[in-house]
């Protein structure tokens, strides 16, 4: 197989060499940083190639394994793969592979869970050590050795800047005609040097189409002609739909009281059902000329932009069912115009999604009765994805909403509890939570009025007296001088939902 058309610079057309080749220039406790966000825009081949030497290292007496450093989740060619014959030391800063998963809660590799909008200035800030190797795919390589980004852009600029050596994987799979949709920034410094970026609207362009790389860093060039993972979603289901259409309700009276204009400000959207079921309904109602500013683009917001609703999308990755995908390709120069690819550190940058009035929605796990909210952890301990980019949107937000199903399990599980067993996003950064029992606006409560509300609206019958009588009791305790009336609670039982769960199966207590 030859992509001689993609790779256009003389010099690079010297450095192709296998995938077995290029993982040779790996070396044991590197700090590797692949580029991938999402399932979209990961290297394909150099990571399976890798994990096959890693396995047969690790047969023998030496032990081999790398740091992995990336933009967000990838896919099971590289995280899998790698993690599977034990190849991965230190993850950061998101995941979602099952073995890595498996893994890191069993204590076999590290994980440091970072807000998105901070990796690319920690490491260009030294703080993780030396970044020795970048493994970027892009879609080509320009006569002057610029290059074409692929379907995720995430960290691959910061990278490329910071590696000692770069792999390069020319992906023919990747469109040509996603060159021109990418706008890459060039203008961030370090404190004290550091200015404002120069955006004031979602569809403003600030950089320039390409990637940049030190072409003398380059040590392998890789060819591959794969596919991203691209993930069928499922369809929006009764409880997505409530979930919903009580956010469009919530729209519709916000509207109404002029706190937002007729076409809503830049929506952010997390991945998932849910988010998709939101979009959809957008799709449906009465907002026109919608804007996105959202670190993944997925099928709802393509859907919008093909309908018309939406006008303009900003993201640093594309996350699309293999059906929205076709239709993504089969109509780029209709999309080209129409979304933006950004680095991450720009997609998920406070001082951006204050500035532009953000509207972020997000997925969680549970919240507690005050409004603080866990994303990440099952039961306290067991880390699940990550914070992803959650709580870079959650702080900065014009309107933060969190949203979930109200139980788990099969009901099993109340996704509203007394005291959350692991806190990602604090009260202070939540105003809205929403469950298909309804939609509670936190905003300008104090916490003892957040939790009625938060009862009333988003329990589950099946636990709402469970809650009311604990809430009950805890400010009875409170008034009989054990704690403060502020955020009644009872210690001794605040978790106690999370540990009969782990002991008996259900929050409930058996009849």
């Amino acid at each position: 197989m030859t992509l001689y058309s993609r790779i256009q610079h003389p010099l690079l057309k010297q450095k192709i060499m296998s995938a077995e080749s290029a993982a040779l220039l790996i070396e044991n406790g590197d700090h590797v940083g692949m580029s991938g966000f999402t399932g979209a825009g990961y290297p394909k081949l150099l990571p399976q190639a890798l994990a096959r030497r890693i396995e047969l290292a690790n047969q023998g007496d030496q032990k081999f394994s790398i740091g992995v450093w990336t933009g967000a989740s990838t896919a099971p060619e590289l995280d899998g793969a790698l993690a599977k014959v034990g190849g991965i030391n230190m993850r950061l800063p998101y995941q979602s592979d099952p073995t890595c998963r498996a893994r890191i809660n069993a204590g076999q590799m590290d994980y440091v869970d970072l807000h998105l909008s901070h990796v690319a200035q920690i490491v260009w800030f030294g703080f993780l050590g030396k970044l020795n190797v970048a493994v970027i795919e892009v879609a080509g390589v320009l006569p002057d050795g610029r290059l074409i980004p692929s379907s995720s852009v995430g960290n691959n600029k910061t990278w490329l800047d910071q590696a000692d050596k770069v792999i390069l994987e020319v992906n023919a799979h990747q469109s040509a005609a996603l060159e021109g949709m990418h706008d890459i920034y060039y203008g961030t410094e370090r404190p004290p040097h550091r200015k404002p970026i120069p955006m004031e609207h979602t569809g403003d362009r600030i950089g320039e189409p390409y990637l940049r790389v030190d072409l003398n860093k380059v040590v392998a060039v890789v060819e591959t002609d794969l596919p991203d993972r691209n993930t069928e979603f499922n369809a929006p289901d009764q409880t997505s739909e409530k979930i919903a259409s009580h956010i469009l309700a919530f729209f519709e009276e916000e509207v109404k009281m002029g706190r937002m204009p007729p076409a809503l400000l830049p929506l952010q959207s997390g991945v998932g059902n849910i988010a998709n079921a939101v979009l959809a309904g957008l799709n449906r109602g009465p907002f026109e000329n919608l804007t996105g500013f959202t670190e993944v683009l997925q099928d709802g917001m393509l859907e919008m932009i093909k309908s018309g609703k939406m006008t303009m999308a900003s993201a640093t990755a594309l996350s699309l069912s293999p059906t929205a995908n076709q239709e993504f390709l089969q109509n780029l120069d209709f999309y080209r115009d129409k979304i933006i690819l950004r680095p991450q550190e720009i997609s998920n940058h406070p001082e951006l999604i204050r500035r532009l009035g953000v509207i972020s929605m997000n997925g969680m796990l549970e919240a507690d009765i005050y409004g603080n909210v866990n994303s990440t952890h099952v039961m306290g301990t067991r880390i699940m994805n990550g914070i992803g980019g959650s709580g870079d949107f959650a702080r900065n937000a014009y309107v933060s909403m969190f949203m979930t199903p109200s139980t788990a399990k099969g009901g099993a599980i109340s996704c509203i509890v007394p005291m959350v067993s692991h806190v990602d996003h604090t009260e202070h950064d939540v105003q809205i939570i929403v469950t298909e029992q309804g939609l509670a606006d936190l905003r300008g409560l104090a916490p003892r009025h957040r939790a009625e509300l938060i009862i009333q609206r988003c329990a589950h019958p099946d636990y709402r007296p469970a809650l009311l009588d604990y809430v009950q009791r805890a400010q009875q305790s409170a008034q009989a001088g054990q704690g403060g009336m502020h955020t009644p609670h009872i210690l001794d039982e605040a978790l106690s939902w999370h540990s009969r769960y782990e002991r008996e199966g259900q929050m409930l207590p058996k009849l």
